[in-house]
């Protein structure tokens, strides 16, 4: 396949590497400090699934795509910051010629809505990953820690779109495990859970996740942001693999964190970059919707709160 891939930080160079290696022809929208350095030493990923190494000249460098709008790709996979996502969708859509599914790998919800009200549901996927990527160095992505295999699935449930087969089985090919699903809403509120009960709270006391379940204060935190997330899960008419907040904490607490423990908040990475974070797509994203549904989210509003304080800090 001809795969774009826009946004290509630590996830999206990890995939683009494994894509390039099993033979797909990739090219990667990326910042020009990690470009000039591929393309001199090409493109490395190690960790749990191996080590793989992409030459400079298997895998195509783009620091933007003007000039490029009859360029024509059988897929296109979105890995930006969700705070990027509209600007991401009006440069895309300057491919004029191109008509691919685009598949929103990122973190937090709603960005799935965004591509079908901008592209419509034929051409709109999603992704959920919870597997850690980390840039060693420019050149060099590591692979950390993963909860589960990476999840396709398209805006009808019910429905297995062919394109979220086709990537699913090509990502698996490359190896990383993945599946295609025919609701792949679930696994985004599954994810949104587990973001929301580790990401900010790491993010705002500086911590890996394994640390939050140490501590019972950590811990009870924790679980009322999941019992305020599932509530508004709930209530928006939309449901988890849980039937309720208690079942998914013994989950979350005996399989999902002992698989996750060392690995740091992406919250806490962004922090300490400078870098806006995501806040409003996780503890922001369930608050705003408490509040449009009338279920009280009091600690993932304050939350919400100290990250965004601690982001104006830093910025």
């Amino acid at each position: 396949m001809h795969i774009l891939i826009y946004g290509a930080g630590a996830l999206g160079q990890a995939i683009g590497c494994l894509l390039a290696v099993d033979g797909h022809q990739v090219d990667l929208v990326l910042r020009p400090r990690f470009a000039e350095i591929m393309r001199t030493s090409g493109l490395t990923v190690t960790g749990i699934f191996g080590d793989h190494y992409a030459p400079p000249e298997r895998i195509g460098l783009l620091a933007h795509l003007k000039g490029r709008s009859g360029e024509q790709y059988d897929i296109i996979l979105l890995t930006t910051k969700t705070y990027d996502t509209d600007g991401a969708l009006i440069d895309l859509a300057g491919l004029t010629r191109c008509y691919c599914p685009v598949v929103s790998m990122q973190n937090g919800c709603g960005n799935l809505e965004k591509l079908e009200e901008r592209l419509g549901r034929e051409r709109s996927l999603a992704a959920r990953v919870i597997t850690g990527f980390a840039i060693e160095r420019p050149g060099v992505v590591r692979i950390t820690v993963s909860a589960d295999a990476i999840h396709v699935g398209g805006c009808v449930r019910g429905v297995i779109p062919a394109a979220a087969r086709r990537l699913a089985e090509a990502l698996s090919h490359a190896g990383l495990p993945s599946i295609a699903v025919p609701d792949i809403y679930q696994p985004l509120f599954a994810k949104l859970l587990y973001n929301c009960a580790l990401n900010p709270l790491g993010a705002i006391l500086g911590v890996h996740y394994g640390a939050l379940t140490d501590n019972d204060e950590t811990r009870a935190l924790m679980d009322q942001v999941i019992d305020e997330t599932f509530a508004v899960i709930t209530t928006m008419g939309d449901s988890t693999p849980w039937p309720d907040a208690a079942s998914y904490r013994k989950v979350f607490y005996r399989q999902l964190i002992p698989a996750t423990y060392h690995h740091r908040p992406s919250m806490l990475q962004d922090l300490e970059h400078r870098k806006p974070t995501e806040v409003d797509a996780m503890v922001g994203y369930v608050a705003a919707q408490g509040r449009k549904y009338g279920v009280a989210t009091p600690c993932c509003e304050f939350l919400a709160a100290l990250v965004r304080f601690k982001e104006q800090q830093r910025l």
